[in-house]
């Protein structure tokens, strides 16, 4: 909602600057989400004068000036007709934006003659859309002073700060500068004029009528109908004022006729609507429309509306959509001469269904979605009528109706004590009394309070609307913060177990450097077969879009798909994660919490290392460090070669904590790759979250760190073993040496070929020995190396030498 402040202070009596006004109209809930200034971008503009003018040494239609900026003497080339010496003009300097074009002005050569800046027109400036000559400012403008003074001094600017103010759904009142003037006088910030609406008397009976055309279903979709017959009016531009106004809060000014229909919507919150009668055959009537009839509407597009749709329609066909858009065909041009004046009243819901159903934005759709007054259907009517009459002369018949005004609002039984329990603030009595009357509520004081909304409050309904009413007038700013209180100095914890495992696998994962996702639970069934699902058990009946119409068996084709669109814009190397839903079946009792996450891409380019794709140790790395966060120790299930049949079958691998599964990682298979589209490796691994045993518990604390006082020692071996031997298997069987003294063992080479026997493999693993109670000998060492070989020779490896 826009508005100057001139236009505000038509209705409202006030002293306050555009800064208070602003902060009230925060403070009582109407957020300002911007004041602009008109003279904002004109900042780096000056005065400058004339000094001398000559003909162009190389153009006979261009001139060479000299002009004045207060200290220098710049050369201009300029082609305006009324470039002359001793004028003052609106001077831009190199460097200063343009704000018709945007582009910022730089030295220039015109005709092989330099011109160091430019002498600008109205349009240049977004003054107007004269563009034959230069502005010319009155004589006393000071050279060298900035520019918006003397603009503001010549007519040509508006010192008129604009403001814009978001206004929520439910408050169709304050789409209005009337309403918004209303709202700050009874927060005290001024008084409200409250000039009462004067009917036009008609000379002569309407040759039209009105008919609601509903059935008992839909009835309330127009209950009022009202309008009237104006003839003999001249159409054409609508005064300079009005055109001024309609502008400055990015309006068109269109016709006289279409611009007081605009100036009461914006003014009073009240839509109208202007048919040419000539063009009409025969009388209006409401009515909802039937199924597949098109409406050519004022945008130049015709609608094909539906049996939801209200219209105003005359004998022969619908002639627009009631409350959103006006049709073309019964438009006011040029040369109309008798128009009928339309003002209805409309259901709210219908018209935003109707408008979000076809795509239209309109001024009259956002102010009758929101509501608009019901009781202002006359009054808006008059006043529309009187301004047609003022600028367009004519006569006007007499008022038609159809219907009746909705009931006024029942009373609400109040209870003042309620704004203290509510709102937390104490009011006076009397302060609750007077702010609601204030806001145009009746209210009657029988000890508790029977208070009548006004008609354009339609969100108004109960007593806590009420206690909304009064503190946001008492301003919202001014209650006071209260702590809850609670019985224990430590709150108790609110996250669940499971949550607080979810957590900790989202920080997990996304420290290793991956971005979350959120996708839908739902997939195609095609994707959802390559991932053990795709059944009728998990097919979704009423599917929200057809590629999404089946459970998800894993969340690893949601974060494909997504993979898959990134790399075909260009961007193949990602790390993506979710966690969410995956399903078993289409049974409750099959939805588990999965956290999964996927590597796509090639590894990064870089001289010390290859350029090899993604590498099933690294995700393997990142389930692991996940694995460890969530339980909070060493992960010391046993890894196991293999996973489903979505993965590499030589690339997988599978966690188990006796026969449940807790993870499975590896590389997609290249099947999968393919029917994703997805032309780059990738790898990514599941954890079953819900699978997961929960820890024994050990106490609230956490034991002391207490690193040994001894040194640590590091001794290498390599055994050369069964080439389908898994590495891991002599990790393990290392540790079993000494689980006390072995702090940690990690493979560090792998190797095949000349010097190791045909089937066979040469694993090197590096073990760090740390003592905790006395430093090892020499022959400690030895024994314990010896039983390290020892325990690996029994997996049939031997020792390499």
């Amino acid at each position: 909602m826009k508005f100057t402040l001139s236009w505000l202070k038509e209705h409202l009596d006030t002293e306050a600057s555009a800064a208070e006004i602003a902060a009230r109209l925060t403070a009582i809930g109407l957020e300002v989400e911007s004041i602009t200034d008109p003279g904002a971008g004109l900042k780096d503009f000056i005065v400058g004068e004339v000094v001398t003018a000559e003909k162009h040494p190389n153009a006979d239609k261009l001139r060479l000036c000299k002009v004045s900026d207060g200290k220098d003497s710049l050369q201009i080339v300029c082609g305006a007709p009324n470039a002359r010496a001793g004028i003052k003009v609106v001077l831009a300097r190199p460097g200063t934006v343009i704000p018709a074009s945007g582009d910022v002005l730089k030295l220039g050569t015109i005709r092989g003659v330099e011109s160091r800046g430019m002498m600008c027109s109205a349009r240049e400036l977004l003054l107007g859309e004269d563009h034959n000559g230069i502005i010319e400012l009155k004589a006393g403008a000071r050279v060298g002073a900035p520019v918006v003074a003397a603009l503001v001094e010549a007519g040509l600017l508006a010192d008129d700060p604009l403001f814009d103010v978001a206004i929520t759904p439910n408050r169709g009142d304050a789409a209005s500068v009337f309403g918004i003037a209303r709202d700050l006088a009874a927060s005290g910030l001024g008084t409200l004029k409250t000039d009462k609406v004067q009917p036009v008397a008609g000379t002569f009976p309407s040759p039209k009528t009105i008919t609601l055309d509903f059935t008992p279903e839909n009835k309330d979709a127009c209950p009022v109908f009202a309008g009237r017959l104006i003839r003999g009016v001249k159409n054409g531009p609508a005064p300079q004022w009005v055109q001024d106004r309609l502008k400055s809060v990015g309006m068109k000014s269109i016709s006289a006729l279409v611009d007081a229909t605009n100036l009461i919507a914006q003014d009073r919150g009240r839509p109208l609507h202007v048919f040419d009668a000539d063009r009409l055959s025969g009388n209006l009537q409401a009515r909802m429309a039937r199924d597949g009839e098109p409406v050519a509407a004022l945008d130049e597009k015709t609608y094909v509306l539906d049996a939801e749709t209200i219209v105003i329609a005359d004998d022969s066909h619908a002639r627009g959509i009631a409350g959103i858009m006006g049709g073309m065909d019964s438009g006011s041009f040029a040369d109309t001469k008798n128009v009928f004046l339309e003002s209805a009243w409309f259901d709210p819901a219908r018209i935003a269904r109707a408008g979000r159903k076809l795509s239209i934005v309109s001024d009259a759709r956002y102010r009758f979605e929101r509501g608009v007054d019901p009781q202002f259907v006359l009054p808006g009517l008059e006043l529309c009528t009187r301004l047609i009459l003022e600028w367009c002369g004519g006569e006007a018949s007499d008022v038609v109706i159809a219907g009746a005004l909705p009931p006024a609002h029942k009373p609400i039984a109040f209870d003042p004590a309620l704004v203290q329990s509510f709102g937390g603030i104490v009011v006076p009595r009397e302060k609750i009394i007077g702010t609601l009357q204030e806001l145009g509520f009746v209210v009657e004081d029988h000890g508790v309070l029977q208070v009548v909304p006004p008609s354009w409050r339609h969100d108004v309904d109960g007593p806590a609307d009420l206690v909304e009413e009064v503190v946001r007038i008492y301003g919202l700013a001014d209650v006071p913060s209260v702590p809850l209180e609670r019985g224990n100095a430590v709150a108790a914890p609110v996250l669940s177990k499971a949550q607080r495992r979810t957590r900790t696998a989202r920080r997990a994962i996304a420290a290793r450097g991956f971005n979350e996702c959120v996708t839908f639970s739902f997939i195609a069934r095609e994707q959802a077969k390559l991932f053990g699902g795709g059944d009728d058990a998990r097919q979704l009946s009423n599917p929200i879009a057809s590629d999404l119409d089946a459970l998800r068996p894993s969340i690893l084709p949601s974060l494909l798909a997504a993979g898959a669109r990134n790399a075909a814009r260009g961007f193949a190397n990602l790390q993506l994660f979710e966690i969410g839903a995956a399903f078993d079946s289409g049974m409750p009792e099959a939805q588990k919490t999965v956290a999964a996450a996927l590597r796509t891409g090639h590894a990064e380019r870089h001289w010390k290392k290859g350029g090899e794709g993604t590498e099933l140790f690294a995700v393997k790395a990142d389930l692991l460090a996940t694995l460890e966060a969530i339980t909070g120790a060493p992960m010391s299930a046993p890894v196991t070669q293999g996973g489903p049949a979505w993965y590499h079958p030589g690339r997988s691998g599978t966690i188990a904590m006796g026969p449940k599964v807790i993870a499975q990682f590896g590389e997609l298979h290249p099947k999968v790759l393919a029917a994703f589209g997805l032309k780059v490796p990738a790898a990514g691994f599941e954890i079953f979250l819900d699978a997961i045993p929960e820890p024994k518990s050990k106490g609230k604390a956490k034991p002391l760190f207490a690193p040994s006082a001894f040194q640590a020692i590091e001794r290498d071996f390599a055994f050369v073993v069964d080439a389908k031997l898994a590495a891991g298997e002599i990790v393990k069987a290392v540790k079993l040496a000494d689980r006390a003294l072995i702090d940690s063992v990690s493979v560090f080479d792998v190797y095949e070929g000349k010097g190791v026997p045909d089937g066979k493999k040469s694993v090197a693993v590096a073990v760090r020995i740390q003592p905790r109670d006395a430093t090892l000998t020499e022959a400690e060492i030895e024994a314990l190396a010896q039983k390290i070989v020892a325990g690996v020779v029994k997996l049939g490896a031997t020792l390499r030498s």
